[in-house]
């Protein structure tokens, strides 16, 4: 059973059909929409300040959701995945944006609708970015924001959804298995 627990009067709050794994741990003031998928090993610590998740957002396995105590939150908008091992520290995501896969978004970073940032890039404090694709350490904008980029930030999105389903229905659809 994921860890779900209050502090200092703050209970975290989780949307319709969201599936969160077993041993995700969502703490304090966190707010999580509806149709979301919380990984395995995930942790939204909502200690210090808030943590609003909006509607069909994955969060993968090992992702870390955190703010500086009253100077930041974490915002993240609709159709929304964060990859796996991705750590994003008091930051504003926008709609349809996907966060690779061992990325780090550091304090008050602004992260439009219809961005990609790249598997393990950096994105340093206070950056306000513009719509496109971002990579490096630190990110730099390598790419402007298409219609194939937001197609691609709504596709993975949409995969999760079907994913999140297996989970909750507590099998594998025989769509995959047809596929193996």
């Amino acid at each position: 059973m994921a860890i779900i627990r209050e502090v200092l009067g703050f209970t975290p709050v989780i949307g319709e059909r969201c599936f969160i794994a077993e041993n995700a741990a969502i703490i304090g003031d966190v707010k999580i929409g509806d149709d979301c998928s919380i990984w395995y090993g995930t942790v939204l610590r909502g200690d210090v300040n808030s943590i609003i998740i909006g509607d069909r957002v994955n969060i993968q396995d090992g992702a870390v959701l955190h703010t500086l105590y009253k100077r930041s939150v974490v915002e993240i908008g609709n159709d929304v995945s964060v990859g796996h091992n991705a750590v994003i520290h008091g930051a504003k995501i926008g709609n349809n944006v996907l966060v690779g896969m061992g990325a780090v978004l550091l304090d008050n970073v602004v992260v439009p609708d219809n961005t990609i940032i790249a598997a393990g890039a950096v994105v340093l404090s206070n950056s306000v970015l513009e719509p496109g694709i971002y990579a490096g350490v630190p990110a730099k904008k390598v790419k402007d924001s298409s219609e194939t980029v937001a197609d691609m930030t709504k596709n993975n999105a949409a995969g999760y959804l079907r994913y999140k389903e297996w989970f909750l229905d507590g099998s594998v659809r025989d769509e995959y298995r047809n596929k193996r």
